[in-house]
C-alpha cells in the first residue's frame, strides 16, 4: 500500500444511455436458462454464489438497469453486458447486483480492539499504521476506523487506510462523504461535533466528515474475488467483514491466502459475526470469535 493518491484507479467506459422506457413485468420474465447464465457471469466476475431462489432477486436489481438502457428483454441485457468491449455494463451490472448494508461504528466491539491494537503498538514504538478495509461500501465503516485511530494514538500522523469495494457506486458515495442525520445516529455527539461539518440542505441536516479524518482514507475499487492485488504489505490490520458469507470455498480460500501475505505477522484479521474460518484451509489463528492473528 503506497502513500498519496489513490493506489488504485479502474477505467471503466460509460454504459449507452439510450433513454428510459416503461416495462411491464412480463418484459422482464427471466427463466432458468438466462438466470444461470447471469449467476455463472456474477460467480466468474465477482465470487458471488446465487442459488435459483435468488432469481427474483435478480430479475429485479437488473430491471433497474434494463429500464434505464430502454431493453425489455432479459436475454438481450445480458447479451449486451457480454458484448461490452469497455466493461462499463458489467461494472454497472454488478453495482445493481451488490448489497451495500453498512452503518458507523457497526459491531463496535471491534472498534475497541483495534483501540487496545494501536495502542499496544504505538507503546512499543511503531509510528507507521495501516489498515485495509476490504469491504468499505459507503465509507461509514473506514471513516470509523480514521476516527478510532484519532481517538486512540498520541501521533496519528503516519496512520492510513485503504478502503475498497466492488461497487463503483458505493465508493462515490464514500468519497463524497456526505451523510444524512439518519445515518449519524450511532456516532457519539462529541465525535460528530469533533469530525464532523454540519450543513443544512433542503431543511434537512447533512455531515461531511472534516479534513483530519477524510485525509486518512484512500479509495479504490479491488474485486476480493480475484487476487493477487496490487497492494503492498505489510498490513497492520485487515478489516474483511461479512463479504466471505456470499462466496464459496474455493474463493475464500484464494482470498483468505491473499490477507495472509499482505498482513505483518503479528497483524490482525476482523471478520463479521456471522463469518467463521474454522474449517477453512487457512494458517490464521483463531483469537477469539470473529478476530484472528497472523502468527
Amino acid at each position: 500500500m503506497t502513500d498519496g493518491a489513490d493506489t488504485l484507479a479502474v477505467a471503466c467506459g460509460q454504459p449507452r444511455n439510450k433513454g428510459k422506457a416503461a416495462c411491464s413485468p412480463g418484459d422482464l420474465e427471466m427463466g432458468p436458462e438466462t438466470f444461470n447464465r447471469f449467476s455463472a457471469l456474477i460467480y466468474d466476475t465477482a465470487g458471488i454464489r446465487l442459488g435459483p431462489e435468488k432469481e427474483a432477486l435478480v430479475k429485479a436489481r437488473i430491471g433497474k438497469r434494463m429500464r434505464a438502457l430502454g431493453m425489455s428483454s432479459c436475454r438481450r441485457y445480458l447479451h449486451f453486458v457480454q458484448s461490452d468491449a469497455t466493461g462499463g455494463e458489467l461494472v454497472e451490472m454488478l453495482d445493481a447486483i451488490c448489497t451495500n448494508v453498512t452503518q458507523f461504528f457497526r459491531e463496535s466491539e471491534h472498534f475497541e480492539l483495534v483501540k487496545q491494537f494501536v495502542r499496544e503498538w504505538e507503546a512499543k514504538g511503531q509510528k507507521r499504521f495501516r489498515i485495509w478495509c476490504a469491504a468499505a461500501s459507503t465509507g461509514e465503516e473506514p471513516y470509523s476506523l480514521a476516527i478510532t485511530l484519532r481517538e486512540s494514538l498520541r501521533d496519528a500522523s503516519n496512520a492510513l487506510i485503504l478502503a475498497t469495494d466492488l461497487s463503483t457506486k458505493a465508493l462515490a458515495t464514500a468519497r463524497k462523504g456526505v451523510y444524512s442525520q439518519r445515518r449519524m445516529q450511532h456516532v457519539p455527539p462529541v465525535l460528530v461535533e469533533r469530525y464532523f461539518t454540519r450543513e443544512a440542505s433542503d431543511g434537512c441536516w447533512r455531515y461531511a466528515p472534516k479534513d483530519r479524518i477524510r485525509t486518512m482514507v484512500r479509495f479504490a475499487r479491488i474485486n476480493l474475488s480475484k487476487p493477487p492485488f496490487p497492494l503492498r504489505g505489510p498490513l497492520d490490520m485487515i478489516f474483511c467483514r461479512n463479504v466471505m458469507i456470499y462466496f464459496d470455498d474455493a474463493v475464500r480460500k484464494r482470498l483468505l491466502d491473499e490477507l495472509f501475505r499482505l498482513l505483518k505477522p503479528g497483524g490482525y484479521l476482523i471478520v463479521g459475526h456471522a463469518e467463521s474460518l474454522s474449517g477453512m484451509l487457512s494458517s490464521f489463528k483463531p483469537v477469539q470469535p470473529s478476530l484472528y492473528i497472523k502468527r
